[in-house]
């Protein structure tokens, strides 16, 4: 009975652990539950944010080829603007050139007529001097006269 009464509680504290035991089992299985959802939660965000990585990426790849192909609108652009620009400056330099040609002309033009007047001038000048000393000269000769004149009669 003493041996009896020994494995009866052996076997009461064996059913007390095998509770215990299994109360353990059902707290870790309701732990490992609650991690699997948890898992569960972060694999379906993981996949969340794999797809927006996705479009993201692929609008980040459509935006530098967006950029790309306005960078090269925009680089062909300013070569044309400076291929005008270019035209243009030699347009101007050629006109700049036959500009500074006729002045250059012009000028000697004005140089000559100025001499021609110059000379035209100083033969009108010397001619009225000429003329003056003419006059002077007729004039003395017609007083001489009158006071011959005058002398006579």
């Amino acid at each position: 009975q003493e041996e009896k009464k020994q494995l009866t509680l052996k076997v009461e504290e064996l059913e007390r652990k095998l509770e215990t035991t299994n109360a353990q089992n059902i707290e870790f299985l309701q732990v490992i539950a609650k991690r699997e959802e948890s898992i569960h939660q972060c694999q379906l965000r993981l996949e969340e944010k794999s797809r927006e990585c996705s479009s993201l990426a692929r609008q980040l790849e459509m935006a530098i080829e967006d950029a790309k192909r306005q960078v090269e609108q925009a680089r062909e652009r300013a070569t044309s603007r400076e291929r005008a620009a270019q035209s243009k400056m030699l347009d101007l330099e050629t006109q700049l050139s036959r500009n500074k040609t006729e002045l250059n002309q012009l000028r000697r033009s004005k140089d000559d007529a100025e001499r021609r007047y110059e000379s035209r001038l100083q033969d009108l000048k010397d001619r009225l001097e000429q003329s003056e000393s003419t006059n002077r000269s007729m004039q003395n000769y017609v007083q001489f006269l009158k006071s011959s004149y005058a002398n006579v009669f």
